[in-house]
């Protein structure tokens, strides 16, 4: 059984922002808007194990630099995963990468892109390739304030195929 306290909003403070909240998808898994390099220690604080970037580097001028932030995780003890996001339709590598990264995490995993909105996105996509049921996953998107329902068919789609690792 899934406490529901787990799935409520975990206030930490972001990049950009006085106070941003870390939505949890399940209690393993997170999304969260941009980081920066000085967030990571809170993020630490807050029990998270790993981080996984769905940014890429230099999208917008003046957003942290990945490289900053993965020595930060570093230096206090979390996993990191660089997984970029570019816009287009997700690739399977993508998918498969992001499904390797939470599970070699022996905790809570925290993504992060822009806005969260592309760390959900992938996250879902690569639940339903492992096999989770879409509906759930919409569900669990939507208690984070993300509509998934355009890409149900895609979840679906994903939930029927076979892939692993070439």
């Amino acid at each position: 059984m899934v406490d529901a306290n787990m799935l409520q909003p975990h206030p930490i403070r972001l990049y950009g922002a006085t106070m941003l909240r870390a939505l949890h998808l399940t209690p393993d898994f997170a999304i969260a808007g941009q980081i920066d390099a000085a967030d990571v220690a809170e993020i630490a604080a807050s029990g998270f194990r790993a981080i996984i970037n769905n940014r890429p580097d230099d999208e917008v001028p003046g957003q942290p630099c990945c490289a900053d932030i993965a020595q930060a995780a570093i230096e206090h003890g979390l996993g990191y995963y660089p997984i970029p996001v570019h816009p287009g339709p997700l690739d399977i590598e993508t998918l498969l990468a992001t499904s390797a990264a939470i599970d070699a995490c022996p905790g809570p995993v925290l993504a992060f892109c822009r806005s969260g909105a592309r760390s959900t996105m992938v996250w879902a996509a690569a639940r339903a390739l492992a096999g989770d049921a879409p509906e759930q996953l919409c569900a669990a998107a939507a208690n984070a304030g993300y509509d998934l329902t355009p890409m149900i068919d895609s979840l679906r789609a994903l939930a029927g195929s076979q892939h692993t690792p070439s």
